[in-house]
């Protein structure tokens, strides 16, 4: 398998085999002057029950009261910030269809068997 390390030394999916959790974008994203043209969820696989209880209390907070945030945009989006350990603005600012993409991967990642 090939390793390679990004800039800020993290090992990529192509070494861990996470490719189903890299998004690859038609068009690229700028973030705070950043140009993204993938984005990618390999930490999901480091989420813990922790990080989805607090990021359910910030929807709280905020006023969202969805009876299942799970499988709400905001929450995948919240989740994907996490993962990610990028700013929640970064995937807001996202068009409709990125999104979406986003979300998929989340929550199919949530209800994965095994």
């Amino acid at each position: 398998m090939d390793i390679r390390e990004n800039e800020t030394g993290k090992t990529t999916a192509a070494a861990t085999g996470n490719e189903k959790y890299i998004i690859h974008l038609k068009e690229p994203v700028t973030f705070e002057g950043k140009k993204y043209d993938t984005i990618d969820l390999t930490g999901l696989d480091r989420i813990c029950a922790r990080d989805m209880i607090a990021v359910n209390r910030r929807l709280s907070d905020s006023g969202n009261m969805d009876t299942i945030q799970e499988n709400t945009l905001e929450y995948a989006l919240n989740l994907a910030a996490v993962a990610a350990e990028m700013p929640i603005e970064f995937f807001e600012q996202l068009k409709p269809s990125v999104a979406i993409r986003v979300k998929r991967c989340v929550v199919g990642f949530i209800y994965k068997q095994g």
